[in-house]
């Protein structure tokens, strides 16, 4: 944007508010000043306008954010529509991948798929947008459980018998648990024809500003194609989108 087109007051005024986001402690006018280049008279007059709006809040002789703009960013948060923040990543994903793409939500105990993106490659699969899948044998079932408090995963797995799919399937209760310490510690989990013979997938978990896991994306596709080399290979990409996603949720490392 053209600097001739900045409203140079609103534009000095930002820069105080990232000033003040720097820092937890807060900082005094002449440090203001200093960081933005602006007059000390000029950085308290904004500073004042601030305080009375509640957006900056003044202790001492330190200034630091209010809680209105907590107020405005949980207001933000509340709006978020992950299927919509998702979807750009989604089509990146896609277009680097050429397979299969779904992303999902955790809901009491299950996953829902919300979208899903057909990969260039023809591949026949199950799922659907809409309907739910168990968690104990996907693999973006498995990486949302790895992430969940231990007593919420006693109860999905309590719940009912872990039904085998297929002869790949964990139907054991002991190794599931070691097979999500093991994911919680990669930071991805595979779906090795656990759901579906001859589909095998890559998944990774999406997580929200108050960094609680609730959703997944995964890549699916052929195991002929969906090699040890090739889930190898994915692995960076899918952790990248499943990264800026949650970034897109409010969530910070």
């Amino acid at each position: 944007m053209s600097s001739d087109n900045l409203v140079k007051s609103l534009d000095r005024a930002l820069q105080i508010f990232e000033v003040l986001g720097s820092r937890r402690g807060g900082y005094g006018v002449t440090e203001i000043s200093k960081e933005i280049g602006l007059n000390k008279t000029s950085v308290y007059r904004m500073l004042s306008t601030f305080v009375r709006h509640g957006y900056v809040e003044q202790d001492a002789e330190k200034y630091k954010l209010g809680y209105k703009v907590l107020e405005l960013s949980s207001a933000l948060l509340e709006s978020i529509d992950l299927r919509t923040e998702a979807k750009p990543f989604l089509k990146e994903l896609g277009n680097v991948t050429n397979e299969v793409i779904h992303l999902v939500v955790y809901d009491r105990g299950e996953v829902v798929y919300i979208e899903k993106l057909e990969g260039n490659e023809t591949l026949r699969m199950h799922s659907k947008v809409g309907t739910r899948a168990p968690m104990h044998c996907t693999g973006f079932g498995k990486v949302i459980m790895a992430y969940l408090p231990s007593a919420e995963v006693a109860k999905i797995i309590d719940r009912q018998p872990m039904e085998a799919y297929t002869i790949n399937t964990i139907v054991d209760k002991n190794e599931l648990l070691e097979n999500l310490q093991e994911i919680k510690r990669k930071g991805f989990a595979y779906d090795l024809e656990e759901n579906e013979l001859g589909i095998s997938c890559i998944a990774a978990p999406i997580f929200e500003h108050t960094g609680k896991v609730v959703a997944a994306v995964s890549i699916s596709g052929p195991t002929m194609r969906m090699t040890t080399e090739r889930l190898a290979e994915l692995q960076e990409h899918i952790m990248d989108i499943a990264n800026k996603i949650s970034g897109r949720l409010g969530y910070r490392t």
